[in-house]
């Protein structure tokens, strides 16, 4: 066929876990900066849905960017570029294309970080100092908005899913506004953010349901999980649950036990942090193995919460969360102190959560004020009638 002076190539069929980006942006002064690792989803070759971040190991993803910064830094010119890849099922990570411009693989950056890939191309052509590429929320997905039908019954269509796409906390719908309507044509996009690639991937298939309505918009997923080894745990770990709900932290109560049910442990804490799960509280008497066997299967942080059993008092199972392996960390709380737990739970949250943080600081207030009250009153009436009271 003529080979390198025909200027032909060849590709090679790359069996891939999962299809990844990069943007990547480089200066006039040949700085580059790389936005995070995002899985792209293509649908009849047309991309379909990106989600960023990525969810792939973290190796994966540092050998992502650098493959996309090398790539990037053997090119000329300044702007946006976006680098396609594949992560093969051998841990490689193959570049499939550079597409030197603004791309579908970063559109959800409109939302989703500091600087946008629109705002950053300009910034990078005329020479303004390159701005923050990182997320400014923890999760966003971006749906296309394709052709699904030629014309007005395509345009009809389209704007349904935009009507119903208003109704979700955390979308944003941009509509192209071309003229004209084909089948699988580019028409628009639809992002979603929030708190966890599980909450923005279920509020998305909720959008895409044919029977979806405005109530199924606003479920809300759990951001603490609580979970102990037997329901004789419940009268305990009930606690944590109450004061959850008293600051409105959406959670969820499980059974779930580290001998009876290992298999159901392992999926649990596996999945935990990709449904949305934060923190997990465990509750466990006697060998107490649940809290610690669940940290070493995720990367939330694991709070645990010793039950008092029959035996030892609750000093066994105490003992047995305390004494974790390095490297397998547990928070522990008092016997029985599954209050704590929760009010630990919410102090965590409140770290990024302005509303928490001041709700809990009222929390705080409140204690003292029932405590200055009680002394004022223990003062005032003395001993005897305030016992007699």
């Amino acid at each position: 066929l003529g080979g390198f002076d025909r200027g032909l190539y060849v590709e090679k069929w790359a069996p891939f876990v999962k299809e990844l980006a990069v943007i990547v942006v480089r200066g006039r002064d040949k700085s580059i900066l790389c936005y995070p690792v995002v899985e792209t989803i293509h649908k009849e070759n047309i991309c379909h849905i990106v989600k960023a971040p990525a969810a792939v190991p973290w190796k994966i993803s540092e050998l992502a960017t650098d493959v996309a910064h090398k790539a990037v830094s053997s090119l000329e010119g300044a702007g946006i570029f976006a680098v396609e890849l594949f992560w093969t099922n051998n841990g490689q990570i193959l570049l499939n294309e550079v597409a030197p411009r603004p791309h579908n693989s970063g559109h959800h950056t409109i939302e989703s970080c500091y600087t946008s890939q629109f705002e950053q191309h300009m910034r990078a052509v005329v020479g303004l100092p390159l701005g923050d590429p990182s997320m400014k929320t923890p999760a966003a997905i971006m749906y296309n908005l394709l052709g699904e039908a030629e014309g007005e019954r395509g345009f009809y269509l389209a704007h349904q899913l935009i009507g119903k796409a208003l109704s979700i906390p955390g979308a944003t719908v941009h509509w192209y506004d071309k003229p004209e309507m084909r089948q699988q044509r580019k028409m628009g996009h639809i992002t979603i953010v929030g708190s966890s690639m599980g909450l923005v991937e279920s509020r998305l298939n909720s959008l895409l349901k044919e029977d979806s309505s405005d109530c199924q918009f606003k479920t809300v997923l759990p951001r603490i999980g609580i979970i102990m080894g037997s329901d004789s745990d419940l009268p305990v770990m009930k606690d944590a649950a109450k004061i959850l709900t008293m600051f409105s932290v959406p959670h969820e109560v499980r059974i779930v036990s580290a001998h009876r049910t290992p298999d159901l442990m392992f999926s649990y804490a596996s999945s935990a942090h990709e449904r949305g799960i934060e923190i997990i509280i465990a509750g466990a008497g006697g060998a107490a193995h649940l809290p610690g066997m669940v940290a070493a299967r995720t990367p939330l942080p694991v709070i645990g919460v010793p039950v008092r059993a029959s035996a030892l008092d609750g000093l066994d199972s105490l003992l047995s969360i305390v004494q974790m392996p390095r490297g397998v960390p547990v928070a522990t709380v008092a016997i029985n102190n599954a209050t704590n737990a929760g009010l630990l739970a919410v102090r965590m949250l409140g770290f990024g959560d302005a509303d928490l943080r001041a709700r809990m600081q009222q929390y705080m207030e409140d204690m003292r004020d029932d405590v200055l009250t009680k002394a004022e009153k223990l003062q005032k009436d003395g001993w005897e009638s305030y016992l007699n009271h």
